[in-house]
């Protein structure tokens, strides 16, 4: 682990003495955080991770996804359903055909019902459908020369299959098979931007919070150089120059008070929404002072990140697509046939009772051809389309796969930079910090003027902005390569 034990203690000391002066600590107030300490950020990421707004939308986009998958498979599972036709009536002037061979039109009224029960399934090997159904249908004919007819259909097994024509059901099933796929790993990648982004607003908070701290401690000291000046000034040890200087250093010391002030609280109310934090419970933070020290194989981030990453999943279901729509070029617009059959029993009868008894066999056989004859080059033209567009993808593809295995390797290399800027960037703020210290000792004995104390001040300032800004820019590149990756290089296992 990496050791910035002095940095940050004096970072927690500094921020947590600063917030001892905001309104909104309060004395009785009680932390949120376990044994009312400060929160840690693994603390507000599994909060956001548990009941944030942005993991409620990604667990029910998930569920969505899901859910389309079950529909998905449980289609592919035999289909039970029930048809039917409640009493119809029609009254019109009909043909009928007469012995003789002659026609003759009459009024007929006429009354009709019927229902159905049939079982269907899906063949997902050829794509074709196959039934077995059974039904009954009355006829009822008014009149002078009423009619009552019963049609029955006990048993009837049917199959119907295209050929030479594309399987669609072959391809619905590898589409879906990747986008459940894609779905899942969708998910994993918002939890981890989840966390990212926690990571980025709870550093965004602490660097607010050392900011306001910062300031009221220069405040403070400018104040307190103010008064030492006016002293000086009134016994002519120093000139009037250094006085105002001195007094514009506690005005702008004040104004950035307020300014510190206004962005803790915009930050505050910002990670308090991330992590659906009560509005009423004090935010304190516990920065650790130790990050993981992690070396990350730039060539095990590129092969996880190709393996895991759900922005592939769907340039893969893109090509699948493409296959599909080249293959339906070449097999939906030439010659094709439809070949339909059926096998069961029916009867006829004039009442109920004798509609089911000694039933006579029923057959159906079709055979349906389409065959283009003149195409003026459709064809051609819609295949070679086809084949262009998949062309264009299958480039778009390789390119997001060497883009993507470029990002993940180099997140590895700015997870390691970001790592040795922060052991830099700590170092800095130390010696900013001690340099300070002793620069306001010198000019409070007169050993040196004004000017070099502010500058002082001023380069401790930026020593302490960079170390924060350096923090935060460690915690988002791990974030950012385990996003990328789906990867913990911490434990060395996929995240699942």
């Amino acid at each position: 682990m990496i050791e910035m034990m002095n940095v940050s203690c004096r970072l927690l000391c500094l921020a947590l003495g600063g917030l001892m002066l905001l309104p909104s600590a309060t004395a009785g107030a009680q932390s949120a955080a376990p044994s009312g300490r400060g929160l840690l950020l693994e603390e507000a990421i599994a909060m956001a991770l548990e009941r944030g707004p942005a993991t409620r939308s990604a667990t029910r986009t998930r569920d969505a996804a899901r859910f389309r998958d079950a529909s998905f498979n449980a289609r592919l599972l035999p289909q039970l359903s029930v048809t039917g036709e409640a009493p119809t009536y029609s009254r019109a002037i009909v043909p009928v055909v007469q012995p003789d061979g002659s026609t003759r039109f009459v009024a007929q009224q006429q009354r009709q019902s019927s229902v159905g029960l049939q079982m269907a399934q899906r063949l997902p090997l050829t794509g074709g459908d196959l039934f077995i159904s059974s039904g009954l249908t009355n006829v009822n004919v008014l009149g002078q020369q009423e009619l009552r007819l019963w049609r029955s259909t006990p048993l009837q097994l049917g199959v119907r299959q295209q050929i030479f024509r594309l399987n669609t059901q072959a391809w619905d099933n590898k589409e879906q098979d990747v986008r459940a796929d894609a779905a899942e790993q969708q998910f994993l990648e918002a939890r981890e931007s989840i966390s990212q982004q926690t990571a980025a607003l709870y550093f965004d908070l602490f660097a607010a919070q050392t900011a306001l701290a910062n300031a009221l401690g220069n405040a403070n000291v400018n104040d307190t150089l103010f008064t030492l000046n006016k002293g000086r000034y009134e016994v002519g040890r120093i000139g009037e120059n250094d006085l105002l200087q001195s007094e514009l250093a506690v005005l702008r010391s004040q104004n950035a008070v307020q300014s510190a002030r206004l962005d803790e609280q915009r930050a505050a109310a910002a990670l308090r929404l991330q992590l659906g934090y009560p509005s009423s419970a004090p935010l304190v933070l516990q920065v650790s002072n130790t990050v993981p020290e992690i070396s990350v194989d730039t060539a095990l981030a590129m092969r996880e990140a190709l393996q895991n990453a759900a922005q592939l999943r769907d340039a893969d279901l893109q090509m699948i697509q493409q296959n599909r729509r080249v293959a339906e070029a070449r097999r939906n617009t030439g010659f094709g046939a439809t070949v339909s059959a059926s096998v069961g029993f029916n009867q006829t009868a004039e009442n109920f009772n004798e509609a089911y008894k000694s039933p006579l066999q029923s057959q159906q056989f079709a055979v349906g051809v389409e065959m283009p004859l003149v195409q003026w080059g459709a064809r051609k033209a819609q295949i070679q389309a086809a084949v262009a567009d998949r062309e264009r993808v299958e480039t778009d593809v390789r390119v997001l796969r060497e883009r993507r295995a470029l990002d993940a390797r180099f997140a590895a290399l700015e997870l390691e930079q970001a790592g040795r800027q922060l052991i830099t960037a700590a170092k800095a703020d130390t010696v900013g910090a001690k340099r300070f210290e002793v620069t306001r000792n010198r000019y409070t004995i007169g050993r040196i003027d004004i000017s070099n104390l502010y500058i002082a001040q001023v380069e401790k300032d930026q020593a302490l902005e960079a170390y924060v800004r350096a923090l935060r820019g460690y915690w988002d590149a791990y974030y950012r390569v385990r996003r990328l990756t789906l990867y913990d290089f911490e434990r060395g296992a996929r995240i699942r």
